[in-house]
């Protein structure tokens, strides 16, 4: 008999398994996902249309009221654009919430539950989603400047390998740059973990902003190798939806007199960079559902790893609700309840299972 769809064991993970599980919830619930997705992507949409308008007309205006309305243009833009990532962070919240409770309670994948479970927490959201973008940028600054350092060393190493011979300097330049190199991503990945489950904090243990940081920093030991593995995959996947969608507008382009080369971006006619504009998002809605779905299952799977979260759930589905006491896994109620709402009870079907 075939194994139900959601028979997914709570057990520690690797990098493979939290890839292939994702993949695997993101077929079954493929629609729901793309319309819990598009929201956010369709408000950056509009601000890269925007973009692009204001960038492609700007330096070409003659006069000064055109440009006073090119350079609004290009704020606006870039306003809605951060709004955009913004609520694709607070969408990631809401959805982690229906995500999680379909991963151990079996609840439908829907998209009321969602956006329901964002208006309920949406200005902690909001203040988690801000939190997180200031820490990623200033990982950004650190991940900049170890950049820096590494061409310094790489370009220093070449020079002192040139005394020697010219094979002594390639070899120590290509080296120095994979060594580098990994040290620069593993230093990233590694800031960026500490932030990478305060929305489901948020949701699923009904935390506050500040705690919600501070329990994401705990959580987060050991996880950059499998947040690495998964941005990577998400990353590839993304540009090779893009390339599918982009490849046909680059035929009907290059048919009609035009180079497609991003090369040649300023080349291009109006509605071209338009096209191009516009599709680069669409690729968001098809994969950004298999980052959701990938971060549920690595925060999940944290919770597995230090706090034995199987056996609170199990006890959980046995025993009657625990009241919530305020204090941490394993005594707390191992999903939060909203105030207006009945505890949780043991539902059929569950996906718990332990081997």
């Amino acid at each position: 008999m075939a194994s139900n769809a959601n028979d997914l064991h709570l057990v520690p993970l690797g990098a493979g398994d939290l890839i292939d599980r994702a993949v695997r919830l993101y077929r079954r619930h493929l629609f729901t996902l793309m319309r819990i997705a598009a929201p956010p992507v369709i408000v950056s949409a509009i601000g890269s249309v925007m973009w692009t308008i204001g960038m492609r007309n700007i330096t070409g205006t003659t006069t000064t009221g055109d440009l006073a309305f090119y350079v609004l243009l290009l704020i606006g833009a870039f306003v809605i654009i951060v709004a955009g990532h913004l609520f694709s962070l607070i969408v990631m919240g809401g959805a982690s919430r229906n995500l999680v409770m379909h991963l151990l309670w079996n609840e439908p994948v829907l998209v009321r539950t969602t956006y329901a479970a964002i208006r309920s927490r949406f200005w902690s959201l909001l203040g988690a989603a801000i939190a997180m973008m200031f820490w990623l940028i200033v990982s950004s600054m650190i991940g900049l400047f170890g950049l820096y350092v590494e061409i310094f060393l790489v370009g220093a190493m070449v020079v002192l390998g040139q005394v020697a011979s010219v094979w002594f300097s390639v070899l120590v330049a290509v080296l120095g740059t994979i060594f580098l190199s990994a040290v620069f991503l593993w230093l990233f990945f590694f800031m960026v973990g500490k932030v990478a489950y305060v929305p489901q904090v948020l949701l699923v243990e009904g935390k506050g902003v500040f705690d919600s940081l501070s329990r994401s920093f705990s959580l987060a030991r050991g996880n950059v190798r499998r947040l690495m593995a998964m941005t990577f995959f998400i990353t590839f996947a993304t540009y090779s939806a893009l390339m599918i969608l982009v490849i046909p507008l680059g035929w009907y382009g290059y048919l009609n007199g035009i180079d497609p080369s991003p090369w040649n971006a300023t080349q291009w006619p109006f509605w071209y960079a338009i096209g191009y504009g516009v599709l680069e998002p669409l690729s968001a809605i098809l994969l950004a559902p298999v980052w959701m779905l990938g971060m549920s299952l690595l925060y999940v799977d944290e919770r597995v790893r230090h706090e034995g979260y199987d056996i609170e759930l199990m006890a959980s589905q046995k025993l009657i609700a625990m009241p919530d006491v305020n204090v941490t896994s394993p005594f707390a109620p191992a999903i939060s309840v909203a105030p207006n709402r009945l505890p949780l009870q043991p539902l059929s079907g569950s996906v718990l299972r332990l081997r």
